[in-house]
Parts: structure tokens; sequence; C-alpha cells
């Protein structure tokens, strides 16, 4: 998960990444015995700490923060202003399901929009599907693919592909600029604080619906329902204020805070159902997925019910 507009410092480390001055020092003086430690305001009062086996690259970018560390369980991790995005570990269970769960519920995407995600692995689910003629990378910071084409191959191989067309722009400002273009659309986004508060506000999703073909659908990352009830059921009002059809679904991953993330499930067009696929995946492409398929489709949209009747509070079903 990368980003064209990243939060400040809401996150910090012992040891290994912390906001003071000698925050270089401590990193590169990392050994086996650190510990990478993510703590945000979005989740207070616990946190979450992968050991450190050797730091591989850190520096600033002009937008933000990067790191990336080898890490003792979990692989290769790159980090972005204190927060995880990727392990090589569980990477597949949020790639594959932002991008499958809308690439599948359309009946053949042609023209395809990744806002942020520039370490290539949302693109790299896109391109399993035939139909995609073209896909477009929105992301504002070069050095983040940089960095992932060297540290990250196995997700950022796919940014070479000659389907994939790379723009170093504001996400916002590009959707505005494009309208009715996309069949799918794909928002790789960091968590609603500081900048990226603007990638949950209600003109952000307007201009979403404006740039998709009348029976598009986009996908946006929604936040974890173990922490973040509140701002889900107001995400998903706004989804349901602008587009026609909205359905909110999550996948598991060990890496990221409470081990889940949600998705909010957005199609411009009335569909009876978001929740089953229109389209399954073939023989070759499944030998290629690690998480989804067609049973994981329709049951990720089934919530527990302390979720259940928090977003039924109104309909949300999609």
């Amino acid at each position: 998960m990368t980003t064209d507009d990243r939060h400040p410092q809401s996150s910090s480390s012992d040891g290994l990444y912390q906001d003071d001055d000698d925050e270089d020092k401590k990193l590169h003086n990392s050994n086996t015995s650190d510990w990478f430690t993510e703590r945000s305001v979005l989740w207070p009062g616990q946190a979450q700490s992968l050991q450190v086996e050797q730091v591989l690259f850190h520096q600033k970018s002009q937008f933000q923060d990067i790191l990336v560390f080898q890490s003792k369980t979990y692989g290769k991790v790159l980090v972005l202003d204190g927060v995880i995005q990727v392990t090589e570990r569980d990477e597949f269970a949020y790639q594959e399901m932002i991008v499958h769960l809308p690439m599948f519920s359309h009946h053949g995407p042609e023209q395809v929009l990744v806002i942020g995600g520039g370490d290539g692995g949302v693109v790299r689910e896109v391109l399993k599907h035939k139909s995609v003629r073209q896909v477009v990378l929105c992301e504002i910071d070069s050095m983040v693919v940089q960095v992932c084409k060297t540290y990250l191959p196995q997700l950022s191989a796919s940014l070479d592909d000659p389907r994939v067309k790379i723009e170093y722009l504001d996400g916002a400002e590009y959707l505005r600029n494009h309208p009715n273009t996309f069949d799918v659309i794909i928002t790789d986004s960091s968590d609603p604080v500081g900048p990226a508060d603007v990638l949950f506000q209600r003109p952000f999703y307007q201009s979403l619906h404006a740039a998709l073909k009348p029976d598009g659908i986009c996908a946006c990352q929604a936040e974890s329902m173990w922490l973040h009830m509140d701002l889900i059921r107001s995400l998903m009002e706004t989804c349901r204020s602008i587009f026609a059809s909205v359905a909110y679904a999550y996948t598991m991953i060990p890496s990221y805070p409470g081990g889940q993330i949600g998705f909010a499930i957005c199609s411009k067009s009335v569909r009876d159902c978001l929740t089953k696929p229109l389209r399954e995946p073939n023989a070759v492409t499944t030998q290629s997925l690690k998480y989804y398929c067609p049973e994981i489709h329709e049951a990720a949209f089934v919530l527990p019910l302390f979720a259940k009747r928090e977003l039924e509070k109104e309909d949300y079903s999609g």
C-alpha cells in the first residue's frame, strides 16, 4: 500500500526508527536485536513490531521517509513515514483482494487507473486480467517506484509491462482532468491523517465517480473494522450518497494493525449485487493466486455481527 499522499509522522518505533535527531544513526546501526515498531494516533494504546535483520535502504524523498529492511520472519518490508506498507510474507492478501474484488465484478475492464501503489503490487494483479489494455499508475513519489524496483522486484516487475503508463502526479488532480475514462479505479490509499485525509473526503469520491465510465467500479482502502468503525460508517455514508451501489469487504493481513483491512467497493451504475463475481479466474490465473478465489470473493462481504450491525444502521448491502 503506497500512496500519492502520505500522512506526517504519526508513527514511531523503538531503537530502529524514532522521531529524534539521531534517527539515522540509530537506523543504520541496527543489528539483529533491533525491532521496528509501528504506532499511530489511529490505533492508540497498541503497537506492532517486526524484528529487523538488516536495513537495506533509508532515505527521505521530496514527499516522505522511505525505509526498506530485511525482517526476521516477514521478508523485506517497505515502510513509508513510519507505517508498514508491504511485507513479502503477506502482501498478496492485500494486493489480490483490492484488485480482484472490483475487477472480477466488471464484465471486461480495459482501462484501469491505480492511485498510489508505487510498489507495483496492485498493477501486477490488474495485469492478470487479459481484457486490460492500459493501466495508468498515478504515484506522486518517483523514489518509491525506484526503490521498489531495486528491493521488491516481485511486486514492481509489472511496472515495465508495455500496457503500464506511470504518471508522477497527485491522484486527486489527475482524476479531475480525466472524466468518464476508466472502467476500474483502485485507490491504494494511506490512513486518513494529515494530507491523506483528502482521500477520505466527499470531493475525492466525487472525482472518482466522474472519472469512471458509466458502468465503472472503484475500490478504495477502507480501514479496519476492529479499529475504525466510526470512520468506516462515515466513509460508507459518503460513498452511498455518490455511487449507485456500494458494499464493504475485507481481507486478513497480519502485518497491518488489527490483522485486517477493508475495502469500499463502489459502482457507478446500479448493480443487483456486488458481492458475487461476474467472471472467474481461469486455470492459469488461479495458479498465480494465493488468496483470492470466487468463494473468498463472496465471503469477503460477510461481516461479523458487530460490524454488520453498525453498517446496517443504514443499508450498505450493495
